[in-house]
């Protein structure tokens, strides 16, 4: 995710300073307020995916289709959302979905105010419960616009910040479980991205589990395919269809005359229903 939410020059300062679809109903373990709900099946993939700043074009994803990847991250909202989506819409997911691409929607929401760095939204102690409301509505207004269904899993962006300031990172789980919170009340999956040292490890190590995501996605780039060989955490969370891992990052693939930088990931997790 080389550009896709902060500046190449900013993300590495951030992180110095810290297959086959299938319909399942997993990866809801954690996520405690699903319960009293009748919840839409779980649509899951596993096997490589991809994620990239802006949304290639259509043309672009039909010359991509068959080849190593069968799914695709797209940032759909967030202040903090590092590029503009004109290939984006409703018609467009329609139609890589056609095509055959799951989606991975992905939303890059308000960042740690210990986190290195500006970003155009920062949450603190005192308005993280808030913006984790806001911003999680927010985040199923756009899935829906998009023609991604309740049912489908948003993936909440943390990028890389000090875990071991406790006040910031108390604020940070705030966030998260208002985010979760929201989300769950709409009937949408909870999942979050971050790095295995950082932002990810603060979700996996918190004590008090909940309303936290149900789907975890790991930035570890030890180029290794795999979502349980490299597994930082304990063995027991997040099994069961609801891993990702981001193991390779600004890879240049052409593919049937298009060249995209992408970055690699291996997939075993909810993805969006668009049918």
């Amino acid at each position: 995710m080389s550009e896709h939410r902060m500046s190449k020059k900013r993300r590495y300062i951030a992180w110095a300073t810290a297959g086959a679809a299938v319909v399942a109903g997993a990866g809801i373990a954690a996520q405690t307020s699903m319960a009293a709900t009748t919840w839409p099946a779980q649509k899951t993939y596993t096997g490589r995916a991809f994620d990239t700043c802006a949304a290639p074009s259509l043309n672009a994803m039909k010359a991509w289709h068959g080849g190593l990847y069968g799914a695709a991250a797209v940032y759909i909202g967030g202040k903090n959302r590092g590029c503009s989506q004109p290939n984006l819409t409703a018609s467009w997911v329609k139609s890589v979905s056609t095509v055959g691409w799951k989606l991975i929607p992905l939303y890059v929401g308000a960042q740690p105010s210990c986190q290195t760095g500006s970003s155009p939204e920062k949450l603190t102690a005192s308005t993280a419960a808030s913006l984790g409301t806001t911003d999680g509505a927010d985040a199923v207004a756009k899935a829906a616009a998009l023609g991604m269904k309740a049912g489908s899993p948003i993936y909440l962006d943390m990028e890389s910040y000090d875990i071991t300031n406790t006040a910031c990172n108390n604020a940070v789980l705030t966030y998260v479980r208002a985010f979760d919170k929201e989300l769950h009340a709409k009937t949408y999956r909870t999942g979050y991205y971050g790095f295995s040292s950082s932002s990810a490890k603060a979700i996996a190590q918190a004590t008090d589990r909940t309303d936290l995501p149900g789907n975890l996605w790991y930035a570890l780039w030890d180029k290794q395919n795999t979502t349980t060989t490299d597994w930082p955490f304990a063995a027991t969370q997040w099994t069961n269809h609801s891993r990702a891992h981001q193991y390779l990052v600004n890879s240049k693939e052409t593919r049937g005359g298009y060249t995209i930088t992408v970055d690699r990931d291996a997939w075993d997790a909810p993805v969006a229903i668009t049918g």
